[in-house]
């Protein structure tokens, strides 16, 4: 890998009459998120001009938020896109969500800091003026980033929390969501499981048909996203995925974040889960979806 080699190719591809897209799609695509990095930097040291004003200036709608999207460090995606779903025109509750419930506790905590450092304000506190009620004590309590992320299972506890889970819904009229907030957002992963295993042995269904019954909105949206990561955060980015495309429409913000932000993360297990979920490959469903250059670069971020 030589930075300079990359940046002189993605100058080459924008200088001139007209952009040669492919060409950077191919380049950035076969580099990872820390190399693309170093050619943001050499970009600037060589040529003297800002890379991401370069491309921003050369390309336009989806396909440019994919691009810019790749040349933003991990962190600072997320950060921008939890900004952009708080302070854009509307709240879009589903990439809180997405965000908050799946990342670990370091990812978040860099989230934090990255956040304040950027816009001055903290996430927190843009949650609590954006967001309402037992949704926004959800999305406070997943931003603390305080989960614990051992591996020990109390039997005696695992035991006594699915029962306040079921009394705290299933059995009353009424639910006591903040029992369910306590308990999903807090205890380790392994803990969990078991915690769903017995419940369901308790109220004789599954924990998220539970959940379906006894909220809605919002809330039950974060609940399920979280009782999901837990389980199979792979299966979670599948189900999103899908939704994103299916029906008449994209949710292209959805789709762009969860491919880019996933990229180097999980993607071939995200794969994997979408064709045993759905009976069809990632692939063709973006390939149905999209189009042009979109198209394109998405393919080659869900990697054949």
């Amino acid at each position: 890998f030589s930075a300079e080699q990359e940046a002189q190719a993605l100058r080459k591809a924008m200088k001139g009459l007209g952009t040669d897209e492919d060409a950077i799609i191919e380049t950035l695509t076969k580099l990872n998120v820390y190399q693309r990095q170093q050619v943001l930097i050499t970009y600037k040291s060589t040529i003297g001009r800002d890379l991401i004003n370069d491309l921003k200036s050369e390309l336009s709608g989806n396909f440019e938020k994919v691009i810019v999207g790749l040349m933003t460090p991990t962190t600072m995606y997320d950060v921008h896109e939890l900004r952009r779903a708080l302070k854009g025109a509307g709240t879009d509750e589903g990439c809180l969500i997405e965000i908050l419930a799946s990342r670990t506790n370091e990812e978040i905590r860099h989230i934090n800091e990255n956040y304040k450092i950027q816009y001055g304000s903290s996430l927190e506190d843009d949650i609590v003026s954006d967001t309402s009620s037992m949704f926004r004590r959800v999305l406070v309590s997943l931003a603390t980033g305080n989960r614990d992320e051992g591996t020990f299972v109390d039997e005696a506890l695992a035991q006594q929390d699915a029962q306040c889970l079921y009394e705290a819904g299933e059995k009353k009229w009424g639910t006591d969501e903040v029992q369910f907030m306590s308990i999903l957002c807090t205890r380790n992963r392994c803990h969990l499981l078991r915690v769903f295993d017995v419940y369901r042995g308790i109220a004789n269904k599954d924990i998220t048909e539970s959940i379906k019954s006894e909220m809605s909105g919002d809330l039950e949206d974060a609940l399920l996203a979280v009782v999901k990561c837990m389980r199979n955060k792979p299966a979670y980015f599948a189900e999103r995925l899908y939704k994103s495309m299916k029906g008449l429409g994209t949710d292209d913000s959805t789709l762009i974040r969860v491919m880019v932000s996933r990229s180097e993360i999980d993607m071939l297990y995200i794969r994997r889960e979408f064709l045993s979920m759905y009976g069809k490959s990632l692939h063709s469903f973006i390939k149905g979806d999209c189009s042009g250059d979109y198209r394109k670069v998405l393919l080659r971020l869900c990697g054949g």
